[in-house]
């Protein structure tokens, strides 16, 4: 049955809504019973599936699409759950992403950080590096199918021309793609394989620290200065040269011949993080990510936006509710002095889950590393308001007590680390070594070691049996 156009149900699913339409099908959220959790469904008319002529290309790129992505369990790529089919459709069940695809970002011209650049790339890397290392390379990296999930994750998304190296289930689509991330052997009808999503994620990387495409103009001009022109290097396009560290980087992965090209995704991951030279976040960071309501694309959050629009950190403008403004304005500029300006972010998102400066106080100076901790605690004095209109004349005791014996615990072993990154792996997969490192080298106290690992885990359920599990290994 339908309820208007929309369709009741697909399968066991049940429909909630339409997040998107097209002349092929559409998209919906939808629910699962067994699971418990919202899906997307996305469709296709059946009659496009019937074999032969343009309709039969269409309908194979969908059943592709669930081959491939359906073959990858990896917490960067969206997850295929199930393929099957209704009266008038097909459809897949996929996982439900809330995010806005990084074609939203530049059309906004986010100006990354070079952290979140180190960051998107790291994570694109790492997925395609599992897609790869399973025979599927994806042929159509681009702004578009990278999401930013609302909490700072990327994924990949839409595997439609992917190629399985199998043969029985090989499909082959030349000559698709999109123009400026397109490798120039795709244009020469040469082989193809793995090397040209190295191409597209360079790419991708030069939109990201130029803030232009590499290859831009008409499609005829974008694939004549593809196979033969080098683009503009990130140093003669920036005079400053703060890029200039990225140049070979970039231009090694945008080699026009493979063979010259990095050899696999997780080697081009490598020379960025030896030009980066710094502990990589797991995620983009808060203070950049546009948040929506859908997958892939969506509005901003609204309470993010004015929060954004504050002209100044002393108004009470995205603010939480329940705290004095003044309270709040004055915790964040002593936490700016170790932390910079990421500090009101961290305020506004530590207040929502408290109502007394104490703990305050306590769960930020927990999230710093030791020497930042000392000097946060160190240099708040005064009398601020608590949220109840009373006076605190003083930093609470327990507070500094807190600090000082976690100060005082052995460091981390070797060992403890490792442990943490065998165990998180089962959770996340392999950005778990770099999560572990970048946690331990934010804090030597073991406990706040693996809360700060747990971070990094998506569901609160296994998180919980992460710290379980973790404790029990030590």
């Amino acid at each position: 049955m339908k309820q208007g156009n929309v369709p009741e149900r697909f399968g066991k699913y049940k429909v909630s809504g339409v997040l998107g339409r097209g002349a092929m099908g559409a998209v919906y959220k939808a629910f699962d019973p067994d699971i418990k959790r919202p899906v997307a469904i996305k469709t296709i008319r059946w009659d496009l599936l019937q074999e032969g002529g343009p309709a039969g290309s269409v309908g194979a790129r969908f059943r592709n699409e669930a081959q491939a992505a359906g073959r990858l369990a990896h917490p960067g790529i969206v997850a295929v759950y199930e393929y099957g089919q209704s009266n008038d459709y097909a459809f897949i069940a996929m996982e439900y992403v809330e995010g806005c695809d990084l074609r939203e970002y530049f059309a906004r011209k986010t100006a990354f950080k070079e952290a979140d650049i180190v960051s998107i790339m790291v994570q694109l890397l790492e997925a395609l590096g599992h897609a790869h290392e399973r025979s599927v390379w994806h042929r159509d990296i681009k702004p578009s199918n990278l999401i930013i999930m609302n909490d700072g994750r990327l994924k990949i998304a839409d595997f439609g021309i992917a190629r399985i190296e199998a043969a029985d289930i090989t499909q082959t689509f030349p000559m698709m793609g999109t123009h400026g991330y397109i490798a120039p052997e795709v244009y020469g009808g040469r082989g193809v394989d793995h090397r040209a999503d190295v191409f597209a994620a360079g790419a991708v990387m030069y939109q990201l620290v130029a803030g232009k495409p590499p290859f831009d103009g008409p499609a005829e001009k974008v694939m004549f200065k593809v196979c033969n022109e080098s683009p503009v290097s990130l140093t003669d396009s920036d005079p400053s040269a703060r890029w200039a560290h990225y140049d070979p980087v970039v231009m090694k992965a945008l080699a026009k011949a493979p063979s010259e090209r990095f050899e696999t995704a997780a080697s081009f991951r490598d020379a960025i993080l030896a030009a980066y030279a710094q502990p990589v976040d797991a995620t983009v960071s808060e203070a950049t990510v546009i948040r929506s309501s859908g997958p892939g694309h969506g509005p901003r959050d609204a309470s993010r936006s004015s929060a954004a629009k504050a002209g100044s950190p002393s108004g009470s403008t995205g603010w939480p509710p329940g705290w004095d403004p003044a309270t709040l304005t004055l915790v964040e500029s002593h936490l700016a002095r170790v932390v910079g300006p990421m500090a009101r972010v961290l305020v506004r998102r530590v207040a929502r889950t408290c109502t007394d400066l104490d703990t305050l106080l306590k769960i930020l100076a927990e999230r710093l590393d030791i020497g930042d901790r000392r000097a946060f605690l160190a240099s708040f004095s005064g009398s601020p308001k608590a949220p109840d209109g009373s006076r605190s004349h003083s930093v609470p005791e327990p507070v500094f007590a807190n600090s000082r014996v976690r100060a005082e615990q052995p460091g981390l072993t070797p060992g403890q680390i490792e442990r943490a990154a065998h165990v998180l792996a089962t959770y996340v997969g392999p950005p778990a070594r770099m999560i572990v490192k970048r946690a331990s080298d934010r804090t030597s106290d073991r406990e706040q070691f693996y809360r700060l690992v747990a971070e990094s885990i998506p569901s609160e359920p296994d998180r919980e049996a992460f710290l379980r599990d973790i404790r029990v290994a030590r």
